[in-house]
């Protein structure tokens, strides 16, 4: 027999207790997010992510007609869990001008995702120019571009304070930032993974507190499913959450399943089941974000749907050509069209809400 509170009857009685305070208004602790990453009763726990997601933003879920831009894939870093990076002169290493960006860019388009790998030679005035050509030339489209690992990249190759490359971008035209880089905030992960050079968890906090001073509204991620614990997960969703109570400026939150690609840090990917476990869990502790994300690129279309169920009220977008998940064999397509994103919102019995990178609503498809 399981414990019936309120409407939902669970077979996990720990889940009984956090149902309670959900329900009280009482923010979850770490023994609460514990036991969401940890049951079995992974309907209960997605009843109880669903309801406090009703509460948000109701059936309705959204999608934005985007663009994912990789300027090159030249890096210097070699994080052990990348398929993307290359080094200069590597077979399928890229580098794109700012004009030839600006070509890949529909006019329709209304949000511009840029991200790439920590260039050894462009100086900081070509992501500047970058931003400011496509700015100029695709006006509809805002701009979300550059990690906290890549605005710290910018500090450690050019001496340039976040502060300072924040401000010059937003002038350029930068409208908001993702929160990729961002991993597990764990030192004995960032030891274990080998990404020495690379942005740690203080300073990934550091200047997404930064951007939000300066108005600049941002994302949040986690990649996991490779060699973290469930202990680490949740520390990381408490340090996001009292940053959120400190600026409110993070938008959505991202969980991020690991590609297994050729990196092979585990021997397979995380299940759909502890994708939407890690979905509902992250609605459930993270109560002052706005929006939890199902990114179709990493968890694939059909768990994506699910996950609408489990507490998320975002799909991402189109992302045509995306090819950071892709390289590492991501299944999912290189691209949706807005027809599959809005049959896969509807397929979930969900309202589809096509909007901008800063969430405001551009078109309720009812």
């Amino acid at each position: 027999m399981g414990t019936a509170t309120e409407d939902i009857t669970f077979r996990d009685t720990r889940l009984a207790g956090v149902w309670e305070r959900v329900r009280a208004g009482e923010r979850l602790a770490p023994p609460d997010g514990l036991a969401c990453l940890e049951t079995s009763d992974l309907l209960g726990l997605g009843r109880m992510a669903d309801v406090v997601k009703r509460k948000k933003s109701g059936d309705w879920v959204y999608f934005v007609i985007n663009r994912y831009i990789n300027p090159t894939n030249v890096c210097v870093l070699s994080c052990s869990f990348c398929d993307f990076a290359k080094k200069k002169g590597d077979p399928g290493a890229f580098e794109h001008s700012a004009d030839e960006i600006v070509r890949m860019i529909d006019p329709e388009i209304r949000e511009v995702h840029i991200v790439g790998g920590h260039h050894p030679d462009w100086p900081f005035e070509y992501y500047e120019e970058l931003v400011r050509s496509v700015h100029r030339e695709r006006p509809r489209a805002q701009i979300k571009a550059f990690t906290a690992a890549e605005i710290d990249y910018f500090w450690r190759r050019w001496k340039l304070e976040p502060r300072d490359a924040l401000i010059r971008l937003k002038a350029a035209g930068l409208h908001t930032m993702p929160g990729g880089g961002a991993e597990v905030f764990s030192a004995r992960l960032q030891k274990a993974l080998h990404y020495t050079g690379k942005a740690g968890a203080d300073r990934w906090l550091e200047i997404h507190r930064i951007a939000h001073g300066l108005g600049i509204r941002s994302n949040a991620t986690m990649l996991y499913g490779h060699i973290e614990t469930c202990g680490e997960r949740i520390e990381h969703l408490l340090r996001l959450r009292a940053l959120q109570d400190e600026t409110a400026g993070f938008l959505t939150f991202i969980p991020l399943v690991y590609q297994v690609g050729d990196t092979k840090l585990v021997p397979r990917q995380a299940s759909p089941v502890e994708a939407l476990r890690m979905v509902a869990t992250s609605r459930l502790m993270l109560d002052n974000f706005p929006h939890v994300e199902a990114y179709w690129v990493m968890m694939g279309e059909a768990s994506a749907s699910i996950a609408l169920h489990f507490g998320a009220d975002d799909v991402n977008g189109t992302l045509v050509d995306e090819r950071i998940a892709h390289a590492a064999r991501a299944e999912s397509p290189a691209g949706l069209a807005r027809e599959q994103i809005l049959r896969m919102i509807r397929d979930a019995g969900k309202v589809p809400v096509e909007r901008d990178a800063l969430y405001n609503v551009l078109q309720v498809w009812n």
